[in-house]
């Protein structure tokens, strides 16, 4: 670790230890149920995931399990959490373990980035956060804001910033450090209005845009995992696609009455492209007339 950013890992460290979240995936150190929370929390809130965390592992504790069951159980299971084009990700992701490396899941990074829907982010928390406990960088949303305000000072490319959280990671601290940033940015470096009175590396000296005085531009700004923000949901084709999904956990639609399942009575060509969408992702399969969970 550069000798000018050895501040910043002593106070964010012990910060850590003091204000770390808990929460349930924390208190495990199992790769799967690893891999469940993370793509549990892609673009969902923690406040939806927590409640669905433990009855999906419950129904699901092992890859072998959530293999063997059919892509519809696993999207009930699902159900409130949103995107449940990741419920069938996770189940293929499920499969691929059980198919080639004997129902476990793999600890080497390429391993992981080779299943279904595991990204760099995801499979660089299994590492770090799971029973390999590897000293690698975690770089999401909050951890970018982190990474360019207070270590780097300036807007950092996606590269430049796996780079400098590898880089930063205290050596056998992987699991540690990496919740620390994470909380800090959601908790304390937030996007807007970040609240810099109670950040432990603003206080030490350790943070170069407070250091820089706050000039702007804000250095989270474009930096690498900060997305944009995102179009709206309330009448969106994303809004009707999940009241068609939590339908079809209850009972079959007609193909008839997909438009105004979705809440457009009177568009039913918007309803149909929205089948198509849920069929192709292998979230629905048609049937006589009928839209049903596969």
């Amino acid at each position: 670790m550069p000798p000018a950013l050895s501040g910043l890992a002593g106070a964010l460290l012990a910060w850590g230890e003091e204000a770390r979240r808990d929460l349930p995936w924390r208190r495990t150190r199992d790769p799967w149920a690893v891999l469940v929370s993370e793509v549990m929390l892609q673009q969902t809130q923690v406040a939806r995931v927590v409640p669905r965390y433990a009855p999906f592992l419950e129904r699901f504790p092992t890859p072998a399990t959530c293999a063997a069951a059919p892509v519809g159980e696993v999207v009930r299971a699902w159900a409130g959490l949103g995107y449940n084009r990741r419920a069938v990700a996770l189940q293929r992701a499920a499969a691929a373990c059980v198919e080639r490396f004997g129902g476990a899941l793999p600890a080497t990074l390429v391993e992981l980035r080779s299943l279904p829907g595991v990204g760099p982010y995801t499979a660089r928390a299994v590492l770090a956060f799971a029973a390999v406990g590897a000293d690698v960088g975690v770089v999401d949303t909050n951890a970018a804001r982190v990474l360019a305000r207070a270590a780097a000072g300036r807007r950092l490319g996606a590269v430049q910033a796996q780079r400098l959280a590898d880089a930063l990671v205290p050596a056998g601290a992987g699991w540690a450090w990496n919740q620390a940033v994470l909380d800090l940015g959601a908790t304390v470096c937030t996007r807007r209005r970040p609240r810099c009175e109670a950040c432990p590396l603003s206080r030490v000296g350790a943070c170069a845009w407070a250091a820089a005085g706050w000039s702007p531009p804000d250095p989270a700004d474009g930096s690498a995992g900060v997305g944009a923000a995102q179009s709206s949901f309330a009448g969106s084709d994303r809004q009707g696609r999940g009241r068609l999904v939590d339908a079809l956990c209850t009972a079959p639609v007609a193909l008839a009455d997909v438009a105004s399942t979705c809440g457009w009575p009177g568009d039913p060509q918007r309803g149909d492209r929205v089948a198509v969408g849920l069929v192709s992702d292998g979230l629905a399969v048609v049937e006589e007339g009928w839209l049903r969970l596969p």
